[in-house]
C-alpha cells in the first residue's frame, strides 16, 4: 500500500514539475474574455500559446499575439472569484490563465511599417500594399479609423479581427499619440491553437498569403 502511494505521488510531482516547465519555456493556456477577435476566437474560447514566439522565432505580419498590458488599455481588474487552489493550478499551467493583464490581437505592422488607414477601398494598407483581410468579422463592415503610423523600432501595430468592436492599437494611438504601439518584450507569445472547447480545436492561421507581397519598409 506504502507503495502504491509513493508511486502515485511521484507521478503527481512528475506531472506538476513538467507542467510547469511547459508552461514556462514553451507553452502557455490562455483564457479569451472578449470578443475582439471574432470570428478567429470566440469568448470563452481557451487557447495555447507559443512561448519561444519572439523569444526564440522571428514575429511575423498577421501572427495572432498574447501581450501583457503595460500601457493601461484594460481597466483595472476586478475579478476576485478565483480561490487559492484555482490561482496554484494557473500558476503550474494545469488551468488557463484567466488574468486580465493579458490582451490578444493580430498583428499588422512591424518595426519600420508604414500602416495607414485607409486607401479609396476602405481598406488598411502596409508599406504601399492593401491588405485583403479574410479573417476580419465578415458579419459586419468595420467602420473606418483613420491613422497614419510608421511602426517604432522594437514595437508592433496590432488590431482585433471583430474591428468594431476591439479598442486596439487605432483607438489608443488616437488617444494618446504612439500609445497604440505594443512593445515586443511585451509579447507573452503566439496563439497556435484553440484547445476548448472541443467542438472549435482548430490551429490558428496568420494568413501569410495575405501578407506575401509587402515589401521590407523603407
Amino acid at each position: 500500500m506504502l507503495s502504491w502511494i509513493r508511486e502515485i505521488a511521484l507521478i503527481l510531482v512528475i506531472s506538476i514539475v513538467l507542467s510547469f516547465v511547459i508552461k514556462t519555456f514553451f507553452f502557455k493556456a490562455f483564457y479569451i474574455p472578449s470578443e475582439s477577435m471574432v470570428p478567429t476566437l470566440e469568448e470563452n474560447d481557451r487557447i495555447f500559446v507559443n512561448l519561444m514566439v519572439p523569444r526564440n522565432f522571428g514575429l511575423q505580419r498577421g501572427d495572432v499575439i498574447v501581450f501583457k498590458d503595460t500601457k493601461g488599455w484594460l481597466p483595472p481588474s476586478t475579478d476576485g472569484t478565483q480561490n487559492w487552489f484555482q490561482k496554484t493550478l494557473e500558476f503550474i499551467g494545469l488551468l488557463p490563465d484567466t488574468s486580465q493583464q493579458y490582451l490578444i490581437k493580430r498583428l499588422i505592422g512591424l518595426p519600420g511599417d508604414h500602416v495607414v488607414c485607409c486607401d479609396a477601398q476602405q481598406r488598411i494598407t502596409v508599406n504601399g500594399v492593401a491588405l485583403v483581410e479574410p479573417y476580419v468579422n465578415p458579419a459586419e463592415v468595420p467602420r473606418p479609423v483613420p491613422f497614419d503610423v510608421v511602426v517604432p523600432a522594437g514595437d508592433v501595430w496590432v488590431m482585433g479581427d471583430n474591428r468594431n468592436h476591439s479598442s486596439d492599437s487605432r483607438f489608443h494611438n488616437a488617444a494618446q499619440p504612439g500609445n497604440g504601439f505594443v512593445d515586443e518584450k511585451d509579447i507573452e507569445g503566439q496563439a497556435v491553437v484553440i484547445a476548448w472547447p472541443l467542438n472549435r480545436l482548430r490551429t490558428l492561421s496568420n494568413y501569410s498569403s495575405t501578407f506575401s507581397s509587402i515589401p521590407a519598409p523603407h
